[in-house]
């Protein structure tokens, strides 16, 4: 079914087969939505009914077929409503939630399907399958089985309708906080305001006024491009602790805004899902298809790293403390004084700082770090493409090509903060690598919130602002190096708890002294770092990794906390938070990376529900991971990076994670190494 007058549904005749963003409209996503759900629904339903056996064609190959259409008018939208959405556009956001979780759940519950799945699962060794269609076979039934496909009618009944609500209430959430994010602005009148800001920063706020409206002024917004550093050097404690008040609490201000009861619903009903599944809970549930395997394992993860990160964060609080009664300054540590204070230890102990540090991290030479870094390890090439059709005149677009010179896919880079945008970074695709109808190769997005420098101005990052940027390239080369036959198992299609690998990984390399020397080169005179200031910033790899870790921890125990056991009715979630920080002994001065009402990763949809600790459980993998190279004495070494790139960026979810990590590195990993790594226990 097609439809040529609708955009979304014609023929995309463009360069690169990029969707046509210049001929799309809102108007037009509503129909395009309406003709490739029929579309769907008639592609299962032919493969539901059919009347031959049950085969690897006509059943798997034939779902992996379904809905193509649907797929292309759901990339598309999704990838919009992220990064430049509007109130037209999350008006249809609100609409194709249910609807979308409807089709959904109608598929993955439908009797007969099923039924042709679970026969070629009983007869899979004498299919004469290859491992990767075993794969793909085993998969199916696993997703299937997880989604309820094995339940009597009326339970099939009800985990519909769960599912349905729980897209409405995700997309609620994310939209609460999106608008309370755009919203907000912190406008600064006077040069009494700007107090203890520097340049970069005062610059930056001034871009950020002139597009919210204020031009002459200075603005801060909730962007972490901007919020953090204005907390790191805002000499103004009283305005530090406006706009922290103001960050923390997106998605519980009064009114309609407010997340608490959403987040209340979300936990009842996972809970009521995972009954029906037959687990005590949802976090065993969720768990038990990761590679951590259930809340057990997490826990004593999180917990081994938990005590030595807080005796570190103590020490540091003390520190800190010193530090304000050095300046004459008689005051308690607060969490909004905690960045301001610590950039003056780190001044003190390390002679660093980020007005120091940031001229050499432009944003156009962080990209092309990331690129060249690809390039020694994987033999990729990056070419600007200019004159595309892209959804934002921010957006950037580079065809990528293998070691031979053969196009491998097409990366688009956006990377400044817009009120269109929610907040974070993140990877996606308009379109995924594939292999069972030709060779279709990948468009993978990076979309970040950097500051936008002023026109004719380049853009100045901070050291972890070119961390993000690193890590969210991991992601996209995961998504552009998959060598795989079949979309379920493309790209990041892998464990929750094993994606972050690849994206964590590549953050070593932006420290490594070829990288830095290459490409931490000033926006004043176009000189390389200095030697001495590489070796500060060495040397202060580590500091305040106790916050860090601390704050990250607290949101993953929490995540892990409310989803194993049973949840109260009503439970309000304000209870449920100071429980877990109760219980943690949580200090004063540190709150959360991420308070539960604007915790998008959890309750923004199941992505990583139950699974936020993906992100530390990965870390212990990527520390072991850059051991291997390490252990050559060579940062690019040849070898370790073909099999990195065979077994663990090419790979997707072919395998079983735990066997692409052996078959990369021989053996798992253990914590040691992360905790040598965030410097919590001694090399």
């Amino acid at each position: 079914m097609s439809d040529t007058t609708n955009p979304l549904l014609a023929r995309w005749d463009t360069p690169f087969g990029l969707p046509p963003f210049g001929q799309i409209e809102a108007s037009d996503f509503a129909p395009a939505f309406d003709a490739a759900l029929a579309e769907a629904k008639a592609d299962i339903a032919a493969i539901a009914e059919g009347t031959d056996a049950p085969d690897f064609a006509n059943t798997v190959e034939a779902l992996e077929r379904a809905g193509e259409q649907l797929t292309r008018v759901a990339s598309v939208f999704f990838n919009l409503t992220g990064a430049h959405t509007s109130p037209a556009l999350q008006a249809i956001e609100r609409d194709m939630a249910p609807r979308l979780a409807r089709h959904h759940s109608e598929t993955m519950l439908n009797s007969a399907l099923f039924q042709r799945i679970d026969r070629l699962w009983q007869q899979r060794e004498s299919l004469g399958l290859d491992a990767e269609q075993r794969r793909v076979l085993e998969r199916y039934h696993t997703l299937f089985r997880r989604a309820g496909a094995g339940l009597d009618d009326a339970g099939k009944a009800r985990m519909s309708e769960i599912t349905q609500r729980l897209a409405v209430l995700g997309t609620a959430f994310s939209q609460n906080v999106l608008r309370d994010e755009a919203e907000y602005a912190l406008v600064l009148e006077t040069e009494a305001d700007l107090a203890g800001l520097p340049d970069f920063l005062r610059a930056a706020a001034a871009e950020a006024a002139r597009e919210r409206g204020h031009p002459g002024k200075h603005v801060i917004t909730l962007s972490r491009s901007l919020i953090e550093p204005f907390l790191q050097f805002s000499a103004r404690r009283d305005l530090r602790e406006e706009a922290f008040a103001a960050w923390i609490r997106r998605g519980e201000m009064p009114g309609e805004t407010n997340n608490r009861e959403i987040i209340a619903e979300t936990l009842k009903l996972r809970a009521e899902r995972a009954r029906l599944l037959g687990f005590d809970d949802f976090a065993s549930f969720k768990l038990d298809d990761t590679m951590a395997g259930s809340p057990t394992a997490v826990r004593e993860l999180l917990e081994a790293v938990w005590g030595p990160a807080r005796a570190q964060a103590g020490a540091e609080a003390a520190a800190l403390q010193e530090i304000a009664a050095a300046e004459g300054d008689n005051l308690e540590i607060a969490p909004w004084d905690w960045r301001y204070y610590s950039e003056k230890l780190r001044q003190r102990d390390y002679a660093l700082d980020d007005a120091e540090l940031k001229p050499y991290f432009q944003l156009d030479r962080m990209i092309e770090a990331a690129f060249h870094t690809a390039n020694r390890l994987f033999g990729l090439t990056f070419q600007e493409v200019e004159g595309l059709d892209l959804y934002h005149p921010d957006v950037r677009a580079f065809e990528v090509k293998d070691r031979g010179g053969q196009h491998l896919g097409l990366f688009l880079g956006d990377y400044f903060n817009r009120a269109s945008k929610r907040s974070g970074a993140w990877m996606s695709a308009f379109r995924r690598q594939q292999k069972l109808d030709g060779d279709i190769r990948p468009i993978i997005v990076n979309v970040m919130n950097f500051a936008k420098a002023a026109p004719g101005e380049p853009t100045l990052l901070t050291f972890d602002d070119a961390r993000t940027l690193f890590h969210e390239f991991g992601h996209a080369l995961h998504g552009l190096m998959s060598n795989v036959t079949y979309p379920l198992i493309s790209g990041t299609s892998v464990a929750r708890d094993f994606v972050e690998l690849p994206s964590q990984l590549f953050e070593h390399w932006l420290s490594e002294p070829e990288i830095l020397s290459q490409f931490a080169i000033s926006a004043h005179d176009g000189q390389p770092m200095p030697q001495d200031l590489l070796d500060r910033l060495h040397a202060a790899r580590n500091f305040n990794q106790g916050f860090s870790t601390v704050e990250y921890l607290a949101s993953a125990i929490f995540d892990l906390d409310v989803h194993d056991g049973q949840p109260a009715d009503g439970a309000d979630v304000a209870a449920l938070e100071a429980a877990t920080l109760s219980r943690i002994d949580m200090p004063r001065e540190i709150v959360m990376r991420h308070r539960p009402t604007h915790f998008a990763h959890v309750f923004s949809g199941d992505g990583y529900s139950a699974g936020y600790y993906s992100y530390m459980w990965s870390e212990v993998m990527d520390a072991d991971a850059f051991t291997a190279f390490e252990e050559t004495g060579d940062a690019f070494h040849a070898d370790t990076a073909e099999r990195l790139g065979k077994w663990i960026y090419s790979a997707g979810g072919s395998q079983d994670p735990k066997d692409a990590y052996i078959a990369f590195r021989g053996a798992l990993p253990s914590v040691d190494g992360l905790l040598k790594k965030r410097g919590l226990i001694a090399d």
